[in-house]
């Protein structure tokens, strides 16, 4: 086999490859013994009819058809391992030419990971925000705390903002009830803003057994984005009260003993989330200055199947579960759909740029993945999907995602080595040292979700 490599732009080369047909004879041969189990000649037995009779039956252009199918994933693969070509996606193969007995003539299209020169990083700078707890940031949290150690008694008066109400609810569409649109014993806060649009006022000013109607626009289920009779009956009226901020409240709420110890530690945790956020934030932002130092060249097939699976992604997976379609989405969103699009690929052009340069910046600084760091990533993944290690990682190799998980582990590692030799420093001058800042601030992370219980809060995953 010869083969020779065209290269038509930075990220798409043809490949032109010749095959003796004397190297076909595997296939050939395979080919005969194929149509041999899939077909019955009288007079043979079955797998047993001669290569000449299957040519005369069934005709020699059947058994080469049959032959190249099988032949070819070989020879292509031959032929870029032989180029040392590193391949994305599905090539698009022509066959020139076809002589039985002398040659199998082929090209095949593809695109390429284009080649990158990583620049000196060494000077990169970035700002970022200071770390500043205020004390009414610590009040705040104190408050928020509160909040959720409030306890709620009936009262006999009318609903009153911020009282717990017990609501009956039913939803009509063009004077038919839906199915769905039927709920019994709802418990609400009243200004929480967590049900439909409207509610607040309708049940403000009702006692218990209170009933009235309003119209509002239904955010999800079988009818979702339309506009609703809703009838609201009030069965019961609660009123909320806060306990007393003291050290009796710090005991109740915390581990702590004293209101004092209890807000020193909300000081703590804070100080931990703006150090975790504002790690983050150095490594966005000395991402975003190594991208524009490196010229990356995007493939366009690449970049047009990013693009729709990202798409797919947001309409049938995320939106499907608030019940939203992409038009409803762009209307709440206030974009059009050009600019949606042109939004869509500017983040897939950086997300596949940055998979690149992170990639290649493996490469150079030789950078390996331990068993220790990809079960590391692996909790931490199972934990964003709401499933336990074992079931992840079971889901991780059925689904022959290992690879990918340890790329992604890899190019953190990359963009770690980057942030290090970068100059970070926060909005009043000072340098930040960002050395075992990972480990650090995922302890912050951890540590942001729970030891007073009121600092949890469910955060979407990115």
């Amino acid at each position: 086999m010869k083969s020779a490599v065209e290269t038509l732009n930075p990220t798409r080369v043809r490949l032109t490859v010749e095959v003796p047909f004397e190297e076909l004879k595997d296939s050939l041969d395979a080919a005969y013994k194929k149509i041999n189990q899939q077909v019955t000649v009288k007079g043979f037995r079955k797998g047993k009819i001669p290569a000449r009779i299957i040519d005369q039956r069934f005709g020699r252009g059947a058994v080469l058809e049959e032959a190249v199918n099988d032949a070819l994933p070989k020879f292509y693969t031959e032929a870029v391992n032989e180029a040392e070509l590193n391949v994305l996606g599905q090539p698009e193969v022509d066959i020139t030419e076809l002589k039985d007995g002398e040659t199998l003539n082929f090209t095949a299209e593809v695109d390429v990971r284009p080649t990158i020169e990583i620049p000196d990083y060494s000077g990169i700078e970035v700002e970022v925000d200071a770390i500043e707890v205020s004390d009414e940031d610590v009040e705040k949290a104190v408050a928020d705390l509160r909040e959720r150690f409030a306890s709620t008694s009936p009262v006999e008066r009318a609903a009153q903002d911020d009282d717990v109400v017990t609501l009956d609810l039913a939803a009509k569409v063009d004077g038919e009830v839906l199915e769905d649109g039927v709920a019994d014993g709802v418990s609400y806060t009243i200004g929480s803003g967590e049900l439909l649009d409207g509610i607040d006022e309708a049940v403000k000013g009702l006692e218990a057994g209170g009933e009235t109607t309003f119209t509002s626009e239904l955010k999800g289920g079988s009818a979702a984005g339309k506009a609703a009779e809703v009838t609201v009956k009030v069965t019961q009226v609660a009123a909320r009260e806060l306990p007393e901020l003291d050290d009796e409240f710090a005991q109740l709420a915390s581990e702590f003993d004293t209101l004092d110890e209890l807000k020193a530690d909300s000081r703590k945790r804070l100080e931990n989330m703006k150090q975790y956020d504002q790690a983050t934030q150095a490594q966005e932002r000395v991402l975003e200055k190594l991208l524009e130092l490196v010229e990356v060249p995007v493939p366009e097939k690449l970049l047009e199947d990013e693009i729709n699976t990202r798409k797919h992604n947001l309409e049938h997976h995320q939106l499907g579960q608030m019940g939203l379609d992409l038009a409803k989405y762009l209307e709440i969103q206030g974009k059009t759909e050009e600019e949606f699009d042109a939004e869509t690929k500017e983040a897939a052009v950086k997300g596949i740029k940055t998979q690149f340069v992170l990639d290649e910046l493996v490469n150079k600084e030789k950078l390996n993945v331990n068993q220790e760091e990809l079960t590391e990533h692996l909790m931490r993944r199972a934990a964003s999907s709401g499933m336990s290690p074992d079931q992840f990682a079971q889901a991780v190799v059925e689904g022959g995602q290992v690879p990918m998980l340890v790329g992604e582990v890899a190019r953190g590692k990359a963009l770690a080595v980057v942030v290090e030799a970068a100059t970070v420093k926060d909005t009043n001058g000072e340098v930040v040292d960002l050395d075992d800042e990972e480990d650090e601030t995922a302890a912050a992370a951890d540590d942001s979700e729970g030891a007073t219980e009121a600092e949890a809060e469910d955060k979407p995953e990115a």
